[in-house]
């Protein structure tokens, strides 16, 4: 995974494999966040999932900069149950189901966040990070389309 997403240090290399800001950054209902999110609307969409293809990719603005914390692999459960008799399994690991509605917008999905470049104190597989946080984002810090 690390080797997949090595590239994705650079945003602009998200950006230019069709990754987009897809919200500010979210933070928990406890300690810690889950980041900025950058999605690719054509992975989220495609009912499959591949460990070197994260349909989300993790940052963190941190020291004036994005810097990659970890991806995210979400599937919607629609699509998903139309194809398999059991919840997706990633890495061993069981994905945790939101149902809709939900603060994303989506419709009820599947979702495994890996926090494959920044430690985790909660575990690899945790939905919050406490070691990540939203506290110098704003929106302002958002790059947009061509001003990376």
């Amino acid at each position: 995974m690390r080797a997949a997403t090595e590239r994705f240090k650079n945003l602009d290399a998200a950006t230019d494999a069709g990754y987009g800001l897809l919200h500010g950054c979210v933070s928990g209902p406890q300690e810690g966040a889950m980041g900025i999110h950058y999605a690719n609307g054509a992975l989220v969409g495609d009912g499959a999932l591949d460990a070197a293809r994260p349909e989300a990719l993790l940052y963190e603005f941190r020291n004036g900069r994005y810097e990659l914390t970890g991806v995210e692999y979400v599937v919607i459960a629609e699509a998903w149950n139309a194809q398999h008799e059991a919840p997706p399994v990633l890495m061993g690991q069981l994905f945790n189901y939101v149902g809709a509605p939900n603060r994303f917008g989506l419709p009820a999905f599947y979702e495994l966040h890996v926090w494959a470049w920044e430690a985790n104190p909660a575990g690899t597989f945790a939905d919050w990070n406490p070691n990540v946080s939203c506290e110098d984002f704003t929106a302002d810090q958002a790059p947009h389309e061509g001003h990376h």
